[in-house]
Formats: C-alpha cells, sequence, structure tokens
C-alpha cells in the first residue's frame, strides 16, 4: 500500500519530468518547477542585457515558462562561458554569448575552460551589432580616407575601447594591418564612455565602440562601421566595405546558447520561439534602434559553423598581433 511519502515523491517526480519537457511542448507549458536561468557574458545594463531582457519577454509570454536573467561578467566572457558549460543540459540553464566570449577570448586567456563550439548548443542568434570607427565631430578627419591620411603623416594615431583583449582591440589590430598604418591601442576598462569622452575633449584621436554606445551622440563622427550594409538608421554613416576593406566585415554578435547536449527538441523549440519573437515588429523596431542589423535567421546550424568560423578567424588576429589579456 502507497504511503503518503510515496504519491508525494511519484507527484513530485512527475512535476519535474513535466517541467524539463516544457520547452519541447507545441503550446506553452503548464508546469513550472524552477524557472530557467539565462546566464550572460556582460553586466547588468549592458546592451546584451538590454537585447536579452526584450527577446526572453516574448519568448516567456510564449511558452509561458519563467526565464531569469543573470548577468555574470568577467574576464573577457569566459566566467560565464564556463557556467554554462559546465551545466547540465535540461534546459534550465541558457546562456548569452558573443564574439567577446566565444571568438576573441579562448585566444587572447591562456586557460579558458572550453572550447566555444564542442561544449555548447548553439540555438540561435540574438543580434549582431556592428563596431563603429568614431572620431569628435570638431576633428578635421572627416571620411576613413581622411583617417588613414592622417595616420600615415602623423606617424600614428590613438585608439580609445572598452578593454585589453576585446572585440574592438582585436579589430583595431586588424586595421592597421590591412590599413598599413599605426594605431596605438588605448583601453578603458568595461565602458565605452570615459573613451567617448576624451575623443569629444580632443585627448583621443578616436575610438570603436559598438553602436549603442555613439547611437544619436551629434559630437560624434561616423567614418565606418563594421557590418556589410549600412543602417537604415544610419545611412550616413558608411561601411569599411565601401571605401576599400571589403575585409573590415564583422559584427558584435550576440547568441544564445546553451551546454552540449541539450535535446534537439528544446533547442529547436527555443530556436523558433526566439526567431518569431525577432519578428515582432515592436522587437524589430527596438532592436534596429540599438543599431543592430537586420535579422538573418541563422539555422542551428549555420549558427555552430559561424561560431566555429569566428574562433578560428579572430584567433588569428590575436596570435598575429600577440594580445594578451591584462
Amino acid at each position: 500500500m502507497k504511503t503518503f511519502i510515496d504519491v508525494r515523491r511519484a507527484l513530485l517526480r512527475r512535476r519535474s519530468l513535466l517541467a524539463a519537457a516544457a520547452l519541447a511542448l507545441p503550446a506553452p507549458s503548464l508546469a513550472q518547477a524552477r524557472p530557467v536561468r539565462v546566464i550572460l557574458t556582460l553586466g547588468p545594463g549592458s546592451t546584451m542585457d538590454v537585447i536579452t531582457r526584450l527577446v526572453m519577454a516574448q519568448v516567456s509570454a510564449a511558452l509561458g515558462q519563467q526565464f531569469v536573467i543573470e548577468p555574470r561578467p568577467g574576464a573577457g566572457g569566459t566566467i560565464a562561458g564556463d557556467a554554462v558549460a559546465k551545466a547540465a543540459p535540461d534546459g534550465y540553464t541558457l546562456g548569452v554569448f558573443s564574439v567577446q566570449s566565444h571568438a576573441v577570448a579562448p585566444s587572447v586567456y591562456p586557460a579558458v575552460p572550453y572550447d566555444p563550439t564542442r561544449d555548447f548548443t548553439h540555438i540561435t542568434m540574438l543580434a549582431e551589432l556592428p563596431l563603429v570607427l568614431g572620431v569628435s565631430a570638431a576633428s578635421p578627419i572627416r571620411s576613413l580616407d581622411d583617417f588613414v591620411t592622417a595616420a600615415r603623416a602623423r606617424g600614428g594615431l590613438t585608439v580609445g575601447t572598452n578593454g585589453n583583449g576585446s572585440s574592438a582591440h582585436a579589430t583595431i589590430e586588424r586595421f592597421s594591418r590591412l590599413a598599413g598604418i599605426s594605431l596605438t591601442h588605448v583601453p578603458y576598462r568595461g565602458s565605452n564612455a570615459p573613451a567617448v569622452a576624451d575623443v569629444i575633449a580632443g585627448r583621443l584621436d578616436a575610438i570603436i565602440p559598438s553602436m549603442p554606445d555613439v547611437a544619436g551622440n551629434d559630437r560624434i563622427r561616423l567614418l565606418a562601421i563594421s557590418l556589410p550594409q549600412r543602417l537604415a538608421n544610419w545611412p550616413e554613416a558608411p561601411t569599411f566595405r565601401e571605401q576599400g576593406f571589403p575585409d573590415m566585415v564583422s559584427s558584435v554578435w550576440l547568441s544564445l546558447g546553451a551546454p552540449a547536449g541539450l535535446p534537439d527538441s528544446i533547442s529547436d523549440r527555443l530556436h523558433g520561439e526566439v526567431q518569431a519573437a525577432l519578428a515582432r515588429p515592436e522587437v524589430a523596431h527596438r532592436l534596429a534602434e540599438l543599431g543592430s542589423g537586420p535579422n538573418r535567421g541563422l539555422s542551428r546550424a549555420a549558427l555552430t559553423a559561424h561560431v566555429s568560423q569566428e574562433s578560428a578567424r579572430w584567433g588569428e588576429v590575436v596570435r598575429t598581433a600577440n594580445i594578451r589579456a591584462e
């Protein structure tokens, strides 16, 4: 005869199984044993934080499942990346990754405890933001050609970024080699705001932040963006590609992932729900305001290939420039 404890254990086990399968159901879940953690590689208030909350609010409503956003910055995103890689692949731990955590940092930091492709299930792209080469609006440098000419005439220019070993740092090193000019990297700690202020004040020649850090700032002149095409919200900002640098196409991409081994049913459902959220007019409009390029709708396989290619590409830049974390 079953005791009360036996019945309770059976009920708890059934509830756990239902919750674990919730994301695979064809309709919103009716059972929530616990919320899903979404671990971010960047801090609270970052563009990653804003975009993740925007998109996952839509996914939460569609699935009837609570998602708790957990920023865990540090070490180029590798702290958060490691936490996701080591979690159980049960759908209760997700991560939002970036070009920094999964393409640049694995080569910058000497002992990153994960493989950016093998140790994760890559689910879907959330956004692709351009890096922007900018100068003061008062600067005599008015174009990318002017920038290159000035660097050669003056023996180099100073360029600020949000940190040593960052994706912006790697981009500076890549551009200096492609253009055949000398650029002195000036790292700031984690934020582009001080670099923007120093450029405006004339203490720094240029900056290379992501678009949200300078969007709408009429005291910054945008010389080039790193996406393959101009942005609809900033049609006056030309691309590196159209100004003679076709290899300067990249993005600060943000993607949703999970530990390796996440069941396909959960991965496919999350991919579909995120893509549906990104297609909503209010979400697409907000992403465009933040400077994200058009949603390419990459499949899971295409995203996994993209992460692998980016890791190889930026790893080569890091090794060639001998970039090291401080």
